[in-house]
Parts: C-alpha cells; sequence; structure tokens
C-alpha cells in the first residue's frame, strides 16, 4: 500500500491538503483513521494517507452523488408528468 505524506498524497490525489485533513473522520468527513490515514506519533509528525483507499473512497462518493443526481432528476420529470 502507498502510504504518503499528506502533501505527496494530495498530489497523487489531484486534491488540496486541506481537503484531505476536512475528510477524515473527526471532521466529519468519511476517510477513517487506520484505514485511510494513520496520525503521527507526536503533534508535529506527518500525517500519512494510504493513497489507494483513499482513492476508492473518493470515487464511490462520487458515484453515489452523481447516482442521486440522477434519481432526483428523474422523480422530478415523473412528478411534472403526473402534473402535467
Amino acid at each position: 500500500m502507498p502510504w504518503l505524506r499528506t502533501s505527496d498524497a494530495a498530489e497523487e490525489l489531484a486534491c488540496s491538503t486541506s481537503f484531505l485533513k476536512r475528510n477524515r473522520e473527526t471532521h466529519g468527513g468519511f476517510l477513517i483513521a487506520e484505514e485511510d490515514y494513520i496520525l503521527g506519533a507526536s503533534k508535529t509528525a506527518p500525517i500519512v494517507w494510504n493513497t489507494e483507499s483513499c482513492r476508492k473512497k473518493f470515487h464511490y462518493r462520487g458515484r453515489r452523488i452523481r447516482d442521486a443526481e440522477i434519481a432526483a432528476d428523474q422523480l422530478l420529470q415523473e412528478l411534472r408528468a403526473v402534473n402535467a
């Protein structure tokens, strides 16, 4: 597994370092400690990220968002057809 420091992981995943950090479960996100990232041994030690796991979760989340948008559009079309 490629575990990378925050800056290297952000570059690998084509996102910002703040995006990675905001998506930790401790900050209301979906990335899980010890699965997607590991905290360093001290407060100043870098967080390291499992880029394979993060990439899969980004894709899954993006796919679900797009599927929900499609379902909402279909429902709106059905409602408009019923009300027409």
